[in-house]
């Protein structure tokens, strides 16, 4: 099983752990003691293989089976830590509010997770039974109870490992409430990270005094801290703490394989299996595990007299594969590094849910004869046919003249031919409702405005429908809806989703407005039944025509 390592070792680098506020140290003089951390992060509902037999929990668990086996004889310990975002992605999993993928995670043995900002995508109930049915810590020491100023969950978590006291610190990102269904976050509060941080390790350093303390955060890594539009992440909060403070930062939120070409910069389209160097920040070690479970980090250290030292740090693809193209045109999926077994342990757990699920959603609701654009590097630059054809059906329901939203809140696109009930809660999973408003066109003008300044490259970037206009100077001009201009009197219904009615993204609050309802009904069924009436789709007819343009 040698040949699942990467050879490369990262050596000499020595993080001092000044945690102590007293001499109250529990390892032994001049010896060495070896430490495994092994790490996940956004998994995301992928709780089994996908369609070409990569990633899944079956594969994860031999994996780490066999790491916790080799590390154990050689006397060391293994620390199993996922950076959070277990929800929202397949629909097998949302429609079982991911109890698989937990108890999935119970039987691999994880030890920890960070809540991460998909964690609120249905209400706080729903979390609660989640953190119920784990049998490992949620932690996050800064997501607050408004009301009493109470911590939600857990600030760390304290592991005692061949007689040293390991302490790890939950995070999360202050842009949750932005990021989620404004509904779900009454009464809570998101202080920001890198502040709590500072806050924790004073209140360790007095109290339990860890020998080693380490950070398991959802919070993202961008290159030299530079986060744009988003929250500050792990790069910025390392940068802002004592020099060595943490041993290692276990990530998650931004999905990437956090694999450093050059200092501060890290390799644009890393190569599964081959040498990963992770980020190093202020002493403190910074690592990602790209998402679904793509990867398993494994991060190799030696701790003696108190400093700790990274020997190996490698990213372990779970079952990945390329698409190679033979000489005679022939194309194929060929693994990356040598197949990894699925545990039949794991696959006699998960399979009832598995069957459960497909059940649930392999009916046909349609079909379409072309592409429908979702995906990411689209729907969060400029308007596509996906986006129209979602917007068509909130109208439709409603009876809207015009209808926005986020185009972050499209996670998919739709490929030509049958549609099933899956393909639809692939685009749509977050279980919104929908929701219109009837307001003057005085007040719609202004609205779109204000939407229309949210930036490409963003969750809150905005799709619309029947609605065109030009966007210079920061004014709207030629202002349309259903091709006829806008009259400042007249009364129109625009529909949108409860999230952006409520404010979510940062988009201007509709709810409290006199006209404004939320009619309860998931973005997804709506959405289902219309192609299930409309269908066959001609995606040409939802294709969009430089109706909207930014100046």
């Amino acid at each position: 099983m040698k040949h699942w390592r990467i050879t490369q070792a990262i050596t000499g680098t020595l993080i001092a752990l000044s945690l102590f506020s007293a001499p109250a140290f529990s390892w032994e003089q001049d010896k060495t003691y070896y430490i495994t951390i092994l790490h996940t992060n956004d998994h995301h509902g992928h709780f089994w293989r996908n369609e070409y037999g990569e990633y899944g929990l079956a594969a994860q668990k031999t994996l780490v089976d066999h790491i916790r086996k080799e590390v154990n004889a050689e006397g060391g310990s293994v620390l199993v830590l996922s950076g959070g975002d277990i929800n929202t992605g397949v629909p097998e999993s949302d429609l079982q509010d991911a109890e698989p993928d937990f108890r999935g995670m119970n039987l691999i043995g994880y030890d920890a997770m960070a809540v991460g900002n998909h964690e609120f995508d249905k209400p706080l109930s729903v979390l609660r039974q989640q953190e119920k049915l784990a049998k490992f810590p949620f932690l996050s020491a800064n997501i607050y109870q408004q009301s009493t100023q109470q911590r939600l969950f857990k600030p760390w978590a304290i592991f005692r490992q061949q007689g040293l006291k390991i302490a790890v610190i939950g995070l999360t990102t202050d842009d949750t409430p932005k990021l989620g269904n404004p509904g779900n976050f009454n009464d809570i509060v998101f202080r920001k990270p890198a502040d709590e941080a500072k806050l924790v390790i004073q209140e360790l350093q007095q109290t339990e005094k860890p020998d080693i303390t380490l950070a398991v955060t959802h919070m993202g890594h961008y290159d030299n801290g530079e986060h744009g539009s988003n929250a500050p992440g792990d790069v910025e909060m390392a940068r802002s703490l004592p020099a060595g403070s943490l041993a290692m930062i276990v990530g998650g939120h931004s999905q990437d394989p956090v694999c450093m070409a050059e200092e501060n910069k890290k390799q644009p389209n890393y190569i599964p299996g081959t040498p990963c160097a992770p980020d190093k920040q202020n002493g403190i070690w910074i690592v990602q595990a790209h998402e679904w479970g793509k990867y398993l980090g494994r991060a190799d250290f030696e701790f003696r007299n108190g400093v700790m030292t990274l020997k190996r740090y490698q990213l372990i693809p779970v079952n990945l594969k390329r698409e190679v193209e033979w000489d005679n045109g022939k194309r194929e999926r060929v693994l990356y590094m040598p197949q990894i077994p699925e545990s039949p342990q794991m696959l006699a757990l998960l399979s009832p849910f598995q069957r459960k699920g497909q059940a649930q959603i392999a009916t046909k609701i349609g079909s379409v004869n072309a592409r429908l654009e979702g995906s990411r590097n689209k729907v969060r630059f400029e308007q596509t046919n996906l986006g129209h054809l979602i917007l068509s059906a909130f109208m439709a329901r409603s009876e809207a003249d015009l209808a926005a939203m986020s185009g972050g809140g499209i996670r998919d696109s739709m490929e030509a031919g049958d549609i099933r009930y899956k393909d639809v809660l692939k685009v749509l999973p977050f279980g919104n409702t929908l929701a219109y408003i009837d307001m003057s066109g005085k007040d719609v003008s202004e609205y779109l405005r204000a939407v229309a300044q949210m930036k490409p490259d963003s969750g809150a970037y905005p799709q619309f429908a029947n609605v065109s206009f030009t966007l210079r100077g920061g004014k709207l001009e030629a202002l349309m809806i259903n091709g006829a201009p806008v009259e400042p009197e007249k009364v129109y219904r625009l529909a949108t989703l409860n999230f952006n009615g409520s404010g979510g993204d940062g988009w201007p609050a509709l709810d409290k407005r006199p006209g404004y309802m939320n009619t309860g009904l998931i973005d997804a069924e709506v959405f289902r039944k219309y192609i299930s009436e409309h269908s066959p789709l001609d995606a040409a007819a939802y294709a969009p025509r430089a109706e909207v343009n930014w100046q």
